[in-house]
């Protein structure tokens, strides 16, 4: 093992002392990455992971610098500019990404991305 492996051994043990709580994370994140199209909460997250939501809440914030459902929302909006390059109509995005109503998701998107979904679409097939 060289110096800067060690260094970094050192370090990570002074920053990430619960191996316990890195794992449940991940476990969250990649729960999420897997399941964003369904309905997803903190306590379905929490349940997953069988721990407290206030307290898995803290954790997800603390090693990902955003709370689970800001991240879910991310994750959601990712995923429907993929369908929205592809050609899948608006309303047809929108749901299959989880969300529940198409002018919630088109608010959340502009204000995410900065245009309307639609707008997005024109733009994604013209560039092809």
């Amino acid at each position: 093992m060289n110096f800067y492996q060690k260094e970094i051994n050192r370090i990570s043990k002074i920053c990430y002392k619960n191996e316990g709580q890195i794992k449940t994370v991940i476990r969250t994140k990649k729960f999420i990455e897997n399941n964003f199209e369904q309905e997803l909460n903190l306590d379905v997250l929490s349940d997953s992971q069988f721990t407290s939501k206030f307290h898995l809440l803290r954790l997800f914030k603390k090693y990902y610098g955003m709370t689970p459902m800001q991240y879910l929302i991310d994750r959601r909006i990712e995923k429907s500019k993929e369908y929205l390059r592809n050609g899948m109509p608006v309303t047809q995005t929108c749901f299959a990404v989880g969300f529940e109503s198409p002018s919630s998701f088109s608010t959340l998107f502009k204000t995410k991305i900065g245009i309307a979904p639609m707008e997005f679409q024109k733009r994604a097939i013209f560039a092809k």
